[in-house]
């Protein structure tokens, strides 16, 4: 069976890289084939064949290891000043030559990522030169356990450096195993809270960058550092954050009215604006499934027996009309 492809460059060690270097730490050392899907291990150092078992890998003393890997980053650093110093120079004559010639889609400010890998190396980039506050909005339900292993060593340095981490998901978030995991592992000024509806993603760093989507595939992306629209979404941020209801580190559930749950107030609002089960399902982050289990379950609560009925039933309830 070929290993899955390793997330990120092999210049540095992965969250499971580092798990398989702990348990050789532990037992001694681990089997060879153990470290094929996690090849920044030999890479960097960490692991090293055992002399005297083949097939067997032994881990490097961490306080040998620590050290070279440091050293290598500096170098890494050193590099990459050399090339933007190189790039600055290269763009000098250049700049003088396309004076004049910028557009309103080239404002100053405003920059459009193009591709996954593009987009997610920019924000990236913004959370590892934070030092205050990352607020993110995701919307939709479930997350990928493997997208989620691959922010934690980010986020984890942010808190270790004494940032904040504030998330507003969809209440459909607060069910996902995956999501619960990932914010137990994290240490530090960390709060995460769900709404019926959010935005479209949102992420501003330090509240100097944002990065929101450019197209509904999300191939296309804008890093905003034009002050004023960064100014705006972080108050869209902020009106947002007192409306949303805990989840994490201490959760409370939605606020239930009566016999009418949270959740089937928020669809009851969007069934008498006439949308359908698919549309309601995508505003609420869930399957259409499930939404059309959620509106059942309303119809049966008012005694409905027709979609017609339960718009009806909705008014007359007045459900509509309590306060959040």
């Amino acid at each position: 069976m070929t290993p899955p492809a390793h997330p990120h460059s092999t210049g540095e060690p992965c969250a499971a890289g580092l798990a398989l270097y702990a348990r050789a730490l532990r037992e001694g050392r681990v089997p060879e084939p153990e470290a094929a899907p996690v090849p920044c291990v030999l890479h960097t150092g960490l692991l090293r064949p055992d002399l005297d078992a083949p097939h067997w890998l032994r881990p490097v003393p961490p306080a040998l290891a620590l050290p070279r890997l440091l050293r290598t980053a500096a170098e890494d650093v050193a590099r990459r000043r050399r090339a933007e110093t190189r790039l600055a120079e290269a763009f000098e004559p250049l700049l003088e030559l396309g004076a004049g010639t910028s557009d309103a889609a080239d404002a100053p400010g405003i920059t459009l990522l193009s591709g996954a890998d593009r987009i997610n190396d920019a924000i990236g980039h913004a959370v590892l030169r934070a030092d205050e506050e990352v607020l993110t909005v995701q919307p939709g339900g479930k997350r990928p356990a493997s997208m989620l292993a691959l922010v934690l060593p980010k986020e984890q340095e942010l808190l270790d450096r004494g940032g904040r981490m504030r998330t507003l998901y969809q209440h459909t978030t607060r069910h996902d195993p995956a999501v619960l995991a990932h914010y137990e592992l994290l240490e530090g000024d960390v709060e995460v809270r769900t709404l019926d509806e959010v935005p479209d993603r949102l992420i501003v760093v330090d509240r100097t960058v944002a990065f929101i989507p450019a197209n509904p595939e999300r191939t296309l992306a804008l890093e905003l550092r034009h002050r004023p629209l960064v100014d705006y979404l972080t108050t869209t941020f902020e009106r947002l954050w007192p409306l949303a209801v805990p989840m994490h580190p201490r959760a409370a559930a939605p606020p239930a009215r009566g016999p009418v749950t949270a959740r089937q107030r928020a669809i009851a609002v969007l069934l008498v604006e006439g949308h359908t089960d698919a549309v309601i399902a995508d505003r609420l982050g869930m399957n259409v499934r499930t939404a059309r289990v959620h509106i059942a379950k309303l119809a049966a609560t008012l005694g409905s027996e027709s979609r017609a009925q339960l718009g009806y039933l909705i008014g007359r309830s007045g459900i509509l009309d309590q306060e959040d």
